[in-house]
């Protein structure tokens, strides 16, 4: 089962959102409206909270996990905003990205880290932990620097993307609901849907 609780918390996941069957979510997790978990995206919701906005998209391969509360740990959720982008095997871990923004494939965010909102981060960059990354620029590098502020073309993207992604998860969701229909019916009626 890829939905699953831990201690008894279930996943909270809105009517319009889509996970796909090999995406893992477990415990503590909120996905809003529109949102799209792609394959092999782990969101770990046991020791804190994950929450992931409207039409936001996590894509292939990503893991989104957090940090508790102890004597020697600052307990830190994992926040995704709206319209957010965040491409293939990219590691959120107890961090904050607010809304309008791209995270590159491969990039790593740790905890208490905060991307401000239409800021994109490039592949394979690092976020340390605690590093807050002023909106409106493109990011790159391990450990980030700020490179430049972003075009008006990069920042029509950040909306676009999401756009894009919401029409997509819907084309996906609607061949699952069919293929549901096909299991109910059986092979033989097939040729009916």
């Amino acid at each position: 089962m890829n939905i699953r609780p831990y201690q008894g918390i279930y996943p909270v996941i809105s009517e319009g959102a889509w996970v796909d069957q090999s995406a893992v979510v477990i415990g503590k997790c909120v996905l809003e409206e529109g949102v799209s978990i792609w394959p092999n995206v782990t969101l770990r919701g046991d020791v804190n909270n994950i929450i992931v906005g409207a039409r936001s998209n996590i894509q292939d391969g990503a893991v989104l996990h957090t940090t508790h509360d102890s004597e020697l740990t600052k307990g830190s959720q994992c926040i995704v905003g709206q319209d957010v982008t965040v491409g293939h095997n990219v590691v959120l871990h107890g961090c904050t990205i607010e809304n309008e923004c791209l995270i590159g494939m491969g990039a790593v965010i740790l905890d208490h880290a905060v991307v401000q909102s239409q800021v994109l981060v490039g592949a394979n960059s690092l976020v340390p932990s605690g590093k807050v990354l002023e909106s409106g620029y493109l990011y790159l590098g391990s450990p980030v620097k700020l490179v430049r502020p972003l075009t008006e073309k990069e920042r029509a993207f950040f909306k676009y993307s999401a756009t894009h992604y919401v029409k997509l998860k819907n084309e996906y969701q609607a061949a699952d609901r069919a293929e549901s229909s096909l299991d109910v019916l059986g092979e033989d009626h097939a040729d009916y849907i």
